[in-house]
């Protein structure tokens, strides 16, 4: 039984984490959602009694009426008349406290787990583990932009005349790399039993706020009006909400998912010399993780699927180091992300390659994504998503950190996939 100790340190613990976040108003926040949810509690109740009052009368008048007592019986529909009209302004108190809460509850974060450091920024994560081998680049080293143009392999003035920047044309070798990668992540999933899911690219609104996009990445959504439909900025979205409103036998989890899908992300704001080239695109592929499990088998899962990931970045014999997330630095669903990064020996700096999550409930509240235990009941899921890989930034660093007076190597893991050892 829950007391109001229990309640008040709860409270307690999910303002801190809100806090770490740097979520401005988090106190306030909870504070107006306890007050909305006292009310649609305090409204519901006086619904309940209204219409356990107005059962009572509605059996009493047909015993009034056999009676003979005729005006006790009038009296008593009069007073269900009145209680109905009464329960519609309840009603609309409840439904406008419900909507309130709803909206408000959905302008707040996931709460952090307490493993999450304390930071603001990038500068703040945590580097967890390095990995891969140091890359050792002729004097005159390029950046992947030059090669791409060196070798035809990608052209950024031709994406610029067909639709703008940040959409580039892929030709050639170029082109049967980027496949190459897609279909050995592919591959690499199944291998590890993920099934693998061809979803829609544009999804309805009510799929944005289900996996937490919207609202809080609205302006960074591409957004067709007419239809009301949003270009996804992510896999993760169509594949976790094809868990909504479904209750999932117990036996069934954990659920994996892989998805490859076209990426549509505004980036509204960015500059400078970290979009060059690959670095941010405005579409762009990745293959998407995606699993479904229990709240106590969530770590597990999580845990599993940072192997995984690491996994695919040795086999591409890449330089990289995983970080842990700071509050500051973390996403607006996670409670817990690590982020991939690769090297560019070329661009001396590191890329982001993959952000791997765990939301916890967060999501599946909001989906109403749930499962059947045991005991018949229904309990929330937990969901977890992260790229493997995205392709933009792992083409850059593969270009970049293998070429050679010959041409660019090709890892040996991706030479069945390509055909081809070296881009010449």
């Amino acid at each position: 039984m829950l007391t109001l100790k229990m309640i008040t340190e709860e409270t307690d613990r999910v303002i801190r984490g809100l806090e770490k976040k740097h979520f401005k108003g988090a106190q306030e926040s909870i504070a107006k959602v306890i007050e909305l949810n006292d009310k649609r509690r305090s409204t519901q109740n006086q619904l309940d009694t209204n219409l356990a009052e107005v059962n009572s009368l509605s059996k009493a008048i047909g015993g009034l009426m056999k009676e003979g007592k005729k005006e006790e019986a009038e009296a008593a529909k009069k007073r269900v008349a009145e209680i109905k009209e009464i329960s519609k302004g309840i009603q609309a108190e409840m439904d406008q406290a419900s909507e309130e809460m709803q909206n408000l509850l959905y302008t707040i974060p996931n709460v952090p787990y307490d493993e999450v450091p304390e930071g603001v920024a990038a500068e703040d994560n945590v580097v967890e583990k390095m990995g891969g081998m140091e890359t050792e680049l002729p004097k005159d080293a390029l950046p992947h932009w030059e090669l791409a143009k060196k070798y035809d392999l990608i052209d950024f003035d031709l994406g610029v005349k067909i639709t703008g920047a940040g959409f580039p044309v892929y030709k050639g070798q170029g082109a049967q790399l980027q496949r190459a990668l897609i279909n050995f992540f592919l591959d690499e999933a199944r291998k590890s039993g993920y099934m693998e899911i061809m979803p829609p690219t544009v999804v309805n609104a009510a799929s944005g706020f289900g996996t937490g996009q919207l609202p809080d990445k609205e302006g960074q959504m591409y957004h067709c009006e007419v239809d009301d439909l949003y270009l996804i900025p992510t896999a993760e979205v169509p594949v976790t909400n094809i868990y909504r409103d479904v209750i999932i036998d117990e036996k069934q989890l954990p659920i994996k998912n892989c998805a490859y899908t076209q990426c549509f992300r505004r980036e509204a704001g960015s500059y400078g010399k970290d979009v060059r080239g690959l670095n941010r695109l405005h579409e762009f592929s990745k293959v998407e993780l995606v699993r479904i499990d229990k709240p106590e088998h969530s770590k597990q899962s999580h845990q599993e699927m940072l192997d995984h990931v690491e996994g695919l970045l040795q086999k591409l014999e890449l330089p990289y180091r995983i970080l842990r997330l700071c509050g500051g630095d973390m996403s607006f669903t996670a409670a817990l992300c690590f982020d991939f990064e690769v090297y560019s020996e070329a661009q001396k700096r590191w890329l982001e390659v993959s952000s791997v999550s765990n939301f916890d409930n967060y999501q599946a509240n909001r989906l109403k994504c749930r499962y059947r235990d045991e005991n018949k009941k229904t309990q929330l899921c937990h969901t977890l998503n992260g790229s493997a890989l995205a392709l933009p930034r792992i083409v850059a660093a593969l270009l970049e950190n293998n070429q050679t007076p010959e041409g660019i190597r090709i890892p040996k893991a991706l030479i069945p996939y390509t055909g081809f050892d070296m881009i010449k």
